[in-house]
């Protein structure tokens, strides 16, 4: 399995028993969702890995508790801590309307309300405090928080997000 086809989940944050078992702050807004898991990926020094799920729970709020097979002692997950975990993306549940994951808009136009065709999504910059659209208009960067009030539509047919920002925001960059 290769990195691309698959989507981030979180990261193992710390040991949680000396028998191996390790807890996993995960990235989602639903981690009821995955509470379950029979495998995951993990990456490895740039290889993914599978490791099979013993067991796995809740623990507080947005971590999950794993017990990987053959993970049996501290030393063992101590191999593992501050790793990658994926899952393929077909395990992603789909999402209707305006709603939508980071990866898959890449590649998308956006059109600006007043602005009118702004360029095309390159990345998703969510090392900030508010994620923003990455955007390449002819060679120009843009940036675009990516704010639920300035989102009308995502059109996944045409590959569009339609935006309605603040008047000035866009030509600042040009």
């Amino acid at each position: 399995m290769k990195k691309d086809e698959c989507f981030y989940l979180g990261k193992i944050v710390k040991k949680y028993s000396f028998k191996g078992e390790l807890l996993a702050k995960l990235d989602t807004d639903e981690p009821d969702l995955y509470s379950n898991l029979d495998a995951i990926f993990v990456d490895l020094r740039g290889n993914m890995v599978p490791f099979f799920i013993e067991r796995s729970q809740l623990h507080k709020s947005d971590l999950l508790r794993l017990k990987f097979e053959d993970v049996d002692s501290e030393a063992d997950a101590d191999s593992l801590l501050k790793s990658d975990l994926y899952l393929p993306l077909d395990l992603l549940p789909k999402l209707e309307d305006d709603k939508f994951y980071f990866h898959e808009v890449i590649g998308f136009s956006i059109k600006d309300k007043n602005f009118g065709e702004v360029g095309i999504i390159k990345n998703i910059n969510d090392s900030t405090a508010q994620a923003l659209f990455e955007i390449d208009s002819d060679g120009t960067e843009i940036l675009i928080p990516m704010n639920d009030e300035f989102i009308v539509k995502v059109d996944r047919k045409n590959k569009t997000i339609h935006v309605n920002t603040p008047e000035g925001l866009i030509d600042l960059y040009l």
